[in-house]
């Protein structure tokens, strides 16, 4: 995935985009970059690789080696960026999120022609920072050149652009299924991924852009350059999972989205009769606990806590490579409050289930310690599709997906046409698929959150989401 943070102001803009970019963290843990333009020193960059550590702990020194009254970070899990820029537009840095799916349909068209050559990748990828910057040049200005970009792009492309001088271009992509808002204080404007990264630093929302709109931000205010595409499928797996709790996406705050969702899902069991016989109602941590929590307020069933993370060493999942040593950390970071497992009846909530390996294993080790039942819920729907917009996954098919995998075993190729019935709880095929995860898992039980509750707990128009990982359609 990843998050971007852009300042420009009348004072000094380093400080507030180092703490506004390490406030995105939680998107991303491959790279993560800042980039200043200083009217004295020009433009200045430092990049570093954060897979095994935190953002702060390798951006300490631009507090006292960077300055400048333009600014712009970014969390990537992609490539290493912002990255400078020189063409016929100037010189400029930028960032993007996103996910660009016909990298090689766009270069055989518009850059193998006329000889450009990339930077690239190990593997000889091309960074998706460098294609957009390079469509962009492709046009006589930077609005035109976003428009472009957006156009030809078969995916998603948040875009941020510091230019030289006190100005920054801020594009949502043109759908916006992600999310980019705007704040101010006296001395200058800004634009997020996460809105509570700058209210937190003092900053007033201004409002969120619309999908595919483009602005310019100065210290002095924001220009409306372009109003956008009119489209909107704004990801609705944000406010599920991988949105951060304190942060607003289109006015929705994403913790009372969580809760609703749960007391949604609490109000379905208790209505089709199926609300199981359980002591307590806990979440797995940390994005499933808010939904856990809207579950037990509905249904009057305490809630508990009967295992925590250890946070003081593992504070973010910066696992190895190995499988074995994987499993081995995610054991350590789990600790159990026994008094709370040994004997008991728990229904524990997921915020979703994608391979169901983590589940699995977290399933297992409560057992081990003395849980007689675990029912298991899920907040989302089931997963049946890769996610085609985004990089919130590293699926390489469908049948990583434990619910994908589940249909091939039950009916072989036939079941993929019988996604939709498999999806529902009230099919015998959505029935069935249901009773052989719990089986293959442990769960004493299993359910799903429906499509109807995840989008009535949002609060947004069907048309207005994307639901492409629950229902293979835009």
């Amino acid at each position: 995935m990843g998050g971007i943070f852009g300042l420009t102001s009348k004072r000094d803009a380093v400080s507030d985009v180092f703490f506004g970019t390490d406030y995105h963290s939680h998107l991303g843990t491959r790279r993560a970059g800042m980039t200043a333009w200083d009217k004295d020193d020009g433009f200045k960059r430092d990049i570093h690789n954060i897979e095994n550590s935190p953002f702060r702990t390798k951006f300490d020194n631009v507090l006292t080696e960077m300055k400048g009254t333009s600014c712009i970070g970014a969390i990537s899990d992609t490539d290493p960026q912002p990255q400078l820029v020189r063409s016929a537009l100037g010189t400029y840095a930028v960032a993007t999120v996103g996910r660009i799916n016909n990298v090689e349909e766009i270069i055989k068209e518009y850059f193998e022609p006329v000889g450009y050559h990339f930077d690239s990748l190990s593997g000889g990828q091309v960074t998706p920072t460098e294609l957009v910057s390079a469509l962009i040049a492709l046009k006589g200005d930077f609005v035109e050149g976003i428009k472009f970009a957006h156009k030809v792009i078969n995916g998603t492309a948040l875009i941020m652009i510091l230019r030289g001088g006190e100005s920054i271009i801020a594009a949502r992509d043109r759908c916006g299924r992600l999310p980019l808002s705007v704040g101010c204080d006296e001395d200058g404007y800004c634009a997020a991924f996460e809105t509570y990264s700058y209210t937190k630093l003092g900053y007033e929302k201004v409002r969120d852009l619309k999908p595919g709109e483009i602005v310019e931000l100065t210290p002095d205010g924001m220009t409306t350059l372009y109003e956008g595409s009119g489209c909107k499928k704004t990801c609705a797996f944000l406010w599920a999972y991988f949105g951060y709790p304190a942060s607003s996406y289109d006015g929705i705050n994403v913790e009372s989205m969580r809760i609703r969702n749960g007391e949604i899902m609490a109000e379905n069991e208790e209505s089709h009769g199926t609300f199981p016989d359980i002591d307590s109602v806990s979440g797995v941590p940390d994005s499933g606990t808010p939904h856990a929590i809207g579950f037990a307020n509905h249904s009057k069933v305490p809630f508990t806590r009967p295992f925590i993370k250890y946070t003081p060493t593992w504070p973010r999942s910066f696992m190895p490579s190995g499988k074995a040593q994987r499993v081995k950390i995610a054991r350590m970071k789990q600790i159990p409050v026994h008094d709370f497992i040994e004997d008991k009846k728990l229904l524990l909530v997921d915020d979703s289930i994608v391979r169901g390996t983590q589940l699995q294993e977290t399933v297992e080790f409560l057992y081990e310690n003395g849980a007689k039942d675990v029912h298991m819920r899920s907040a989302c729907p089931p997963i049946m599709y890769g996610c085609p917009y985004l990089n919130f996954s590293r699926n390489k098919s469908d049948y990583d997906l434990i619910a994908r995998r589940m249909i091939l075993e039950l009916e072989g190729e036939e079941g993929e046409k019988y996604i939709e019935e498999y999806a529902s709880p009230k099919t015998e095929r959505g029935k069935k698929l249901r009773r052989a995860i719990s089986e293959k898992f442990g769960f004493a039980s299993l359910d799903f959150q429906t499509l109807e509750g995840i989008i009535k707990a949002i609060g947004l128009d069907e048309g207005e989401l994307c639901t492409y990982c629950w229902t293979g359609k835009e």
